[in-house]
């Protein structure tokens, strides 16, 4: 599939909506009501057959929801291409309607009438970044070049894996990238429009000139054609030199550091790849130049270090000589002791919550729905206290308690040294959230939908808030609020004394990473790829980070840095103040669970079946142990001992 669009001109130096007329003069006026529903608001641009209107949701009367409008005139009058055109039209909209990225609008609604059809968008507030060139004289600054470029990447990135085929954009270039007011970059002017130009003569190539690169004039359009379009409008960003202005094809000769000294070499080598005249001498696609970004992302790589990374692969081997697609952590496992069990204790199903420890018993679910208590010293069974369901929730300890959920949908409470129950309540779901207690209060949520505040002493409800929406994360508690994420892809803050609802903010996939909170700063991994910085009193975004994969895993804040795994395979160490990847260190598998730093290494699980020890500072490997199954749950560290469950059914206690 393709996507892309006929240049549209440019909408001025300022966002004031105004009406538009259509080619045949007979343009949408504000006050226009489409399908009853879409108040039309003013215009917001026009090209050839298309036009873009700001529009108010009708649908709900008592707040002001506001869309984008894009309306397209069906210019032929053969009835038999105008059907053809129409089913084409819907058959694309569908496709895009499936497309669930945050960097990419969300489609509401689709229909035809008469002989123009309509496209509902999400409206996107801001500025795109021609404007942003129209309205400043500075040039742009290295760091938030490669902030936007790497945005862009991963929305590309998300087209490009699209199956049975990429979607291929074939127009990217300054003016169809959005700056929202959350500095979030949003790809825009998603170009159904050109299936409704195809019978004119003036041909139907998609793209800008400029923008384009020589095999799009060929009817060629694979992903390294994003990959350009990127290149190009990096190189327009960063020198103020308007490729539409220049002889086509000649980036080689306009060096960037020409212009604009202050851009580093690595990155001027990185968009200059990117724009070379034979696609086969480009990244091949935006998931390959991610990787080279974040490689020029990482501080404390020295200039030799930087292009011995970046350079390119000569025969699928790398410079250093490791094959193609075998990671690090393989590489790694040579020279790194084999660790020794002090003790291994073997329960009868999957253990994938982390361990507790208190008063030398350590404590641990499993799938066989069991929460057990053994030795610290030893690994002595102890006691095995039988729920309804599989234990997913891991336990916490308050005072002389044990407390866990179960998916039988209970939250239970047992006495440490004998197992026995103090009490059990019941949600309406099961519930996977471990709980977290403060002001001797336990709070956690369920599959059910609520969240919920009880009395920690004996179980009784205090209160229960009805958040629309699984919760799976682990809360944390402040002096003030509570905050989680959903299922539904929502972080919620919730005042600790009542549950009402204090703020709100929405990722675009579901949150069952577990918030922590540093200098009045939440900070949050989402299954859409990204971990969020949001200011803690009130949820507005400060940062996003983004990976190749979902982050479930719970982020670990130490000496100013966040430690967080994601299912790409990689630990990231990010500067919690800016948002910026100081190291990563590749496993074989998924990291899902939270990792633990002891000393000054920083200890976690993987899918691949090992638990890694890795330096803070650096990620340099230091310790390593195979449990030849995967680490689903988090390892637990105390006097120097690591315990970590794992999908064998063990629990292992590990020398450090």
């Amino acid at each position: 599939m393709e996507i892309g669009t006929r240049e549209m001109p440019p909408t001025g130096k300022d966002n004031d909506s105004r009406p538009l007329a259509t080619r045949d003069g007979l343009g949408l006026t504000s006050g226009t009501v489409l399908q009853g529903r879409y108040m039309v608001m003013g215009g917001l641009g026009a090209g050839g057959f298309s036009s873009v209107y700001r529009a108010r949701d009708l649908r709900f009367p008592s707040v002001t929801r506001l869309c984008a409008v894009k309306e397209m005139v069906i210019g032929t009058a053969d009835p038999e291409m105008r059907e053809l055109t129409i089913k084409s039209f819907e058959r694309e909209a569908s496709m895009l309607a499936m497309l669930n990225h945050p960097a990419i609008p969300d489609i509401f609604d689709y229909f035809t009438d008469g002989n123009r059809s309509y496209l509902i968008l999400e409206f996107v507030p801001g500025q795109n970044l021609q404007q942003w060139l129209d309205e400043t004289d500075e040039y742009l600054d290295e760091q938030k070049a490669l902030d936007w470029a790497l945005q862009v990447c991963d929305a590309l990135a998300y087209l490009h894996g699209q199956k049975p085929q990429p979607i291929v954009f074939r127009d990217l270039k300054p003016s169809n990238i959005m700056l929202d007011p959350y500095n979030h970059i949003r790809l825009i002017d998603f170009g159904i429009a050109k299936l409704f130009e195809a019978n004119e003569d003036k041909g139907t190539m998609i793209g800008t000139a400029g923008y384009t690169p020589p095999e799009q004039y060929r009817g060629e359009a694979t992903p390294a054609v994003d990959v350009y379009g990127l290149g190009a409008t990096l190189h327009h960003l960063l020198t103020r030199q308007d490729p539409r202005q220049e002889t086509p094809f000649t980036f080689n000769e306009r060096p960037i550091r020409a212009a604009n000294p202050a851009i580093s070499r690595a990155f001027e080598a990185i968009i200059m790849r990117c724009l070379a005249y034979d696609p086969k001498d480009r990244y091949p696609d935006a998931m390959a130049l991610r990787e080279a970004l974040l490689v020029l992302s990482e501080s404390d790589l020295d200039e030799a270090d930087l292009e011995r990374r970046l350079a390119p692969k000569e025969g699928g081997r790398d410079i250093d000589g490791a094959t193609a697609g075998e990671t690090p952590a393989a590489t790694l496992k040579a020279g790194i002791s084999q660790i020794k069990p002090l003790w291994v204790f073997r329960c009868e199903d999957e253990i994938r919550t982390r361990p507790a420890m208190a008063k030398g018993i350590v404590f641990v679910g499993a799938y066989d729905n069991n929460l057990y208590a053994v030795t610290a010293d030893k690994g002595e069974f102890l006691w095995k206290y039988p729920t309804g369901g599989g234990i997913g929730s891991s336990p916490i300890i308050h005072e002389d308690a044990v407390l866990f959920g179960s998916s039988d949908g209970s939250l239970y409470s047992l006495q440490l040294r004998k197992g026995r129950l103090n009490w059990q309540f019941k949600a309406e779901a099961p519930i996977y959230s471990t709980p977290a207690v403060r002001f001797d209060h336990v709070f956690f949520g369920s599959d059910d939908g609520f969240f919920y505040a009880l009395n920690a002493m004996r179980g009784q409800l205090y209160w229960k808030t009805n958040v629309y929406s699984p919760v799976r994360s682990t809360p944390y508690v402040s002096e003030e609020q509570v905050y989680f994420g959903t299922e539904g892809g929502q972080v919620l803050g919730l005042e600790l004394g009542t549950g009402k609802l204090k703020w709100q903010a929405r990722t675009g996939r579901a949150v069952t990473s577990s918030p922590k909170i540093a200098d009045d700063i939440l900070y949050v991994g989402s299954s859409d790829a990204n971990v969020y910085a949001m200011d803690a009193g009130s949820g507005w975004p400060i940062w996003r980070f983004a990976t190749r994969g979902s982050v479930i895993s719970t982020p670990t804040i130490f000496e100013q840095t966040l430690f967080i795994g994601s299912a790409d395979g990689n630990l990231y160490a990010i500067d919690i103040a800016r948002g910026r990847r100081l190291w990563a260190f590749p496993t074989n598998g998924q990291i899902t669970a939270v990792p633990t730093v002891w000393g000054n290494t920083v200890y976690f699980g993987s899918t691949d079946g090992s638990i890694y020890g890795v330096s803070t500072r650096r990620g340099e490997l230091q310790w390593r142990f195979d449990a030849g199954s995967p680490i689903i749950g988090a390892p637990a560290v105390l006097n120097g001992v690591l315990y970590v469950g794992a999908t064998d059914n063990n629990l292992y206690a590990l020398p450090l």
